[in-house]
């Protein structure tokens, strides 16, 4: 059997597949005080609903959002910076950008609480641009700096000195003395976390990895003791940002990979849900209890981002594409100073949650108002986890209406309209902004509250159709399972394209590729089962950043004139045009590593995995049969509206809106005009009748 779990701001989501293709899939609600202890209830509650046991459990993979909200609530350890002297303020003066171009009182939005001035220190040692020692390492100053450090109570250190990207010398020379005289303290190195030019963006991501190195680290350890106190004895995997996975121990060395983890897991289950469609160009959206993941697959492949952001920091580790948001089932309804109705991007989240949970919550949520608007049952909502209080979400909601003049319901469909208007400016985000016309693609919809809103945003967004998954509301958790095994190194090699040393460029694939295998053999992976792909990043002469464009080994001039065409190509997509007569020049050079994980749903059969869990009766029947129901639901005013109960579905069944479609994980809602068709691969495929 292998598990997937994904800790959400409201529920942790668990899925176990096991070799027959019966995938159990269910929900607890998130503990944020200690999530250990969500992940504890929710594999024993997966374990007992598939009648398994914890030995038969061979591979446990988790997306955790542990290195995030380190960062978000500043929780991570004392960390300082050595770097070289007369350098020590890159990390406080940044790039002078500024979010607010005309608010006067805005804090400053470098990450110096990483390391106040205070810890970091200049040391004497200089290089050039091509790596020539030009000053020696002062190794007594760095002795001396470590052990003031130490004395302060420092628990990580980032190691960042100018142009060690091309020379690492002096960096692992300094690690060496920093094990020597604090063994205590945790080390990481700019030339190792992120070898390519930049200065503040190297130190920036350094800095990261060192202060979330002691949290991660505690954290996995602690997965490892509650998996084996649970009688598991898989080594857990661990998502990372740009979609692969990697063995805890592993992820523990590169903490700063994992910021992304969580939402990852949910466009890599998409794809998978999608493929099985033939769908291969569309906008995943995942829409959770508290926040709202939107990301672009074009051609079955995720976009991936070069560098992303946490908060308002640069982080530059890759990364799938995924624009997030304050918008989810949890996000809180308020008014403004001008008297607008508002909603997020503050949250219920788990404790209390929505004023519906009848936890103690009395704010009017997205969930109040879908409740109000009668998509929710308030029977069956998460497969019957919970049952939902109506009058505490009326009177939540009501509380929002007096403020704004207007009735219950009105307010309700008001808290709805907003939500989606949030969302579909995300989704113009990562497809108009980037050159793509959305349009052109569908609509995925996923996590507990996607399919109440996708049709919707689909017609806002002139997206033909929305797909809903099979098991949506978990799918995130699933697509742990689809993810594959991989390792992505970068190195910086800067020369203009008509006069590239093929034979450096060829020497560095060499080296990049070396890098990746030896990840590989770590992860016991056969080396004849390695999949290997090549990029290059390159800008025309004169510019300040870059594009990433596909490349092959071994480069040759007759390559280097695909590449350089495949540039032009890419920059008239994204800034709409290409200057083919002016000189190009190669600035990075990319591998990516990959395993496909044996026995995955990616290599299982093609028919569609079967459901297990409450509420999942997945045995055939006639549409009629599936029919469970019907209540008043809210398109405009408030009709009858036919209810389905998603697992009597057979393939091929058509619903025609308005209708309402349960299952335990979500629920989809159709309005009128629209219809939904299960296909051959069980997803529910919505378009205008």
């Amino acid at each position: 059997m292998q598990i997937g779990i994904d800790i959400g701001g409201t529920f942790t989501d668990i899925v176990a597949l096991d070799r027959d293709g019966r995938l159990t899939l269910t929900k607890v609600p998130s503990t944020p005080k200690d999530l250990l202890q969500g992940i504890d209830a929710a594999v024993r509650r997966v374990l007992d609903l598939a009648g398994a046991t914890p030995a038969a459990v061979e591979r446990f993979i988790h997306g955790t959002t542990v290195a995030t909200n380190a960062v978000l609530e500043q929780k991570g350890p004392m960390t300082a910076v050595l770097t070289t002297e007369g350098f020590e303020d890159v990390l406080e003066l940044g790039r002078m950008k500024r979010s607010r171009m005309y608010d006067l009182g805005m804090d400053p939005e470098t990450p110096t609480f990483l390391a106040p001035r205070r810890r970091r220190v200049g040391i004497r040692e200089r290089l050039d641009a091509r790596g020539n020692v030009l000053t020696a390492l002062d190794e007594a100053q760095v002795r001396a700096a470590v052990g003031t450090l130490r004395e302060q109570g420092v628990q990580a250190i980032a190691v960042c000195y100018l142009f060690s990207f091309v020379n690492a010398g002096h960096e692992r020379r300094t690690r060496e003395i920093c094990h020597d005289v604090a063994p205590e303290i945790g080390v990481s190195l700019s030339s190792e976390v992120d070898p390519t030019f930049r200065e503040y963006e190297r130190l920036c991501v350094t800095a990261f990895d060192a202060y979330l190195r002691p949290v991660v680290q505690r954290y996995l350890a602690g997965l490892a003791d509650t998996l084996g106190h649970l009688g598991i004895r898989a080594v857990p995997l661990i998502m990372r940002s740009r979609g692969g996975i990697v063995s805890a121990s592993l992820a523990a060395q590169q903490p700063v990979t994992l910021f992304l983890s969580g939402p990852a897991g949910g466009v890599i289950g998409a794809r998978f849900a999608a493929e099985r469609s033939g769908v291969r160009d569309f906008v995943s959206l995942d829409m959770g209890g508290t926040s709202n993941d939107v990301a672009v697959v074009r051609g079955g492949e995720p976009m991936i981002a070069s560098e992303g952001s946490i908060g308002p920091y640069p982080v530059r580790t890759p990364m799938v594409d995924v624009s997030t948001i304050g918008a989810g089932g949890g996000s809180i309804a308020w008014i403004d100073k001008a008297g607008g109705l508002r909603v997020g991007p503050q949250s219920a989240g788990a404790e209390p949650g929505p004023a519906c949970y009848a936890r103690g919550g009395d704010r009017a949520t997205v969930t109040d108002a879908n409740l109000v608007l009668g998509y929710l049952n308030p029977e069956r909502f998460a497969g019957g986890l919970m049952t939902l209080d109506v009058t505490a979400a009326e009177r939540a909601v009501g509380a929002v209406a007096q403020r704004l003049g207007l009735d219950v319901v009105a307010t309700a469909a008001g808290i709805h309209r907003v939500i989606n208007a949030r969302m579909a400016d995300q989704i113009r985000l990562v497809t108009i902004k980037r050159g793509y016309d959305p349009r052109q693609f569908a609509l995925v919809v996923l996590g507990g509250a996607g399919p109440v809103h996708g049709v919707p945003l689909a017609d806002e967004m002139g997206m033909a159709e929305v797909v809903v998954p099979e098991a949506p509301g978990v799918l995130a958790a699933f697509g742990l399972l689809a993810a594959s095994i991989e390792h992505h190194h970068a190195r910086t090699l800067s020369a203009r394209a008509d006069a590239l040393d093929l034979a450096a460029v060829n020497g560095c694939l060499a080296e990049l590729d070396g890098m990746g295998r030896a990840r590989m053999r770590e992860e016991g992976v056969p080396a004849g089962e390695v999949r290997v792909q090549y990029a290059a990043d390159l800008r025309y002469v004169g510019q300040s950043y870059e594009l990433e464009v596909p490349a092959t080994a071994p480069v040759t001039m007759e390559r280097v004139g695909e590449i350089v065409r495949a540039f032009h190509a890419v920059h008239e997509r994204v800034y709409g045009y290409a200057r083919e007569q002016q000189p190009v020049e190669f600035i990075n050079f990319r591998a990516v590593h990959t395993f496909p994980l044996p026995g995955g749903p990616r290599h299982g059969p093609p028919d569609p995995p079967t459901l297990a869990g409450p509420g999942m009766n997945p045995g055939p029947a006639r549409v009629a049969e599936a029919r469970i129901g019907e209540r008043p639901a809210y398109f405009g005013a408030f009709m009858p509206t036919a209810i389905y109960d998603r697992p009597r579905l057979p393939g091929g069944a058509r619903v025609d809106g308005p209708a309402i479609v349960e299952q335990v994980d979500t629920t989809t809602v159709i309005p009128p005009g629209y219809c939904a068709i299960v296909d051959t691969s069980s997803n529910l495929r919505i378009r205008k009748a």
